[in-house]
């Protein structure tokens, strides 16, 4: 049942009709669960309309959305470019840090790579930057909102695995540190090692003191926006689906002080944020009814009992499960395998006794890892599709392996020290 889903999506069918239309396919084929276990959808629908923790996704969408299209990133690449700028490897260390200021942001990583695409990748070929490093930074802090809370991802996976969305939100803060941090040391390393992949750019006379003022100026209104929404969440002010709320004023607001709001933008972003909404729920209640057939054919008990045979242990589990998890990230969404596939592991991480918050965390790690992987990374098909001609397949393709490298190192991390992921909490 499952490998027939993954040969529909990989021939191009839409995802949530895959998952509905494979789920009543095998109860017409298997008499013993018949149709009639269809009866029992409506319930599970309604209760997914009840949960109060979804609401958060559309809020937190719209929020990423308006913040798109505000001019923050410009701003902010550009202070950031005049402070760092005069170091090597300067532009680069810049599209990192406003890729985690975005990610803390928006948490859409569609957006983050195609606004530093656009707006980053142009000012550094035109610098002399080594064009697989310059792809390779800006794929890969524009996924960061992956990790980074609020991310959707993660709201997906706390209301799957049935865990505090707050507390995953904490959990992510360290990791994300970790990776951010990791990245910034090999871009330090590589522009050491050899200057020419990441000159300096020429210092342009501006005094120090305006520069300083215009990066304070630039960082500070988004600044507060990740403050008072994640700071509302973590001091039990306010619930991850309030606080995104919050954000959403927030962002109306920064957009308003930056002179770029209208009621075309708020129209544009409102219908984006219902499709892209629409997307994420039409696929759940397919995932629903696709679990729903899956389990009444003992295909939990089945993976169940594969898992806890004698020859298996928690750390071979791990390690299976992140490999699966890896190769299925180069040919489907995040979202169909947080619905289909974390629930189909979700028993075995309750047999093994596995501390589910640590375990979401390596998975969202290890899913951002392959929106980077070639050559189905949906991170690389952002980025080649805004950067056009600026760059070539084979420079991007060449630019991500070694932040691959530094994921699947970070993930590595992770699982040795657990610490990391509950230190905070």
């Amino acid at each position: 049942m499952f490998f027939a889903a993954l040969t529909l999506l990989m021939v191009g069918f839409p995802v949530a009709f895959v998952f509905g239309a494979t789920a009543i396919a095998f109860s017409v084929i298997f008499p013993e669960i018949g149709i009639e276990v269809f009866n029992f959808l409506p319930f599970r629908i309604y209760g997914i309309m009840q949960n109060f923790t979804l609401m958060a996704v559309p809020l937190f969408i719209f929020m990423g959305l308006i913040l798109e299209r505000s001019d923050l990133a410009r701003r902010l690449l550009e202070s950031m470019a005049k402070l760092f700028g005069r170091i090597r490897g300067g532009l680069a260390i810049s599209v990192v840090l406003v890729g985690a200021i975005l990610a803390a942001s928006t948490g859409i990583v569609g957006a983050s790579v195609v606004m530093m695409s656009v707006i980053a990748l142009p000012i550094m070929v035109k610098n002399s930057y080594s064009k697989p490093l310059a792809s390779g930074a800006i794929a890969a802090s524009g996924t960061l909102g992956q990790l980074i809370p609020p991310s959707v991802v993660l709201i997906i996976l706390g209301d799957v695995m049935s865990i505090s969305v707050g507390d995953l939100f904490k959990a992510a803060i360290l990791p994300g540190v970790l990776l951010i941090g990791l990245y910034l040391i090999y871009i330090l390393f590589v522009s050491w090692k050899n200057p020419n992949l990441a000159p300096a750019i020429v210092d342009d006379n501006t005094p120090r003191l305006e520069v300083y003022k215009e990066a304070v100026f630039a960082i500070f209104p988004p600044l507060l926006l990740i403050l008072s929404v994640l700071g509302s969440i973590f001091f039990g002010i306010a619930s991850p689906t309030e606080s995104a709320a919050v954000g959403v004023v927030g962002a109306l607001i920064l957009s308003s002080i930056n002179k770029t709001i209208s009621v075309e933008m708020v129209t544009s972003s409102t219908l984006k944020t219902v499709r892209l909404t629409g997307m994420i729920f039409m696929i759940l209640i397919g995932a629903t009814a696709f679990s729903l057939v899956f389990n009444e054919l003992g295909g939990s008990e089945i993976i169940l009992d594969f898992f806890s045979g004698e020859h298996f242990s928690k750390w071979l589990f791990i390690s299976l499960s992140m490999v699966v998890i890896f190769i299925l990230g180069f040919f489907i969404d995040f979202i169909e395998i947080a619905f289909i596939v974390v629930p189909i592991l979700l028993p075995v991480v309750e047999e093994l006794a596995i501390n589910p918050l640590w375990y979401a965390i390596l998975i969202a790690m290890n899913l951002q890892a392959s929106f980077l992987t070639p050559p189905f990374g949906f991170a690389l098909f952002f980025l080649k599709g805004a950067a056009n001609n600026l760059v070539g397949t084979i420079d991007i393709y060449k630019g991500v392996i070694p932040f691959i490298l530094l994921q699947l190192l970070a993930l590595a991390i992770i699982i040795l020290f657990p610490n990391i992921v509950t230190f905070l909490l």
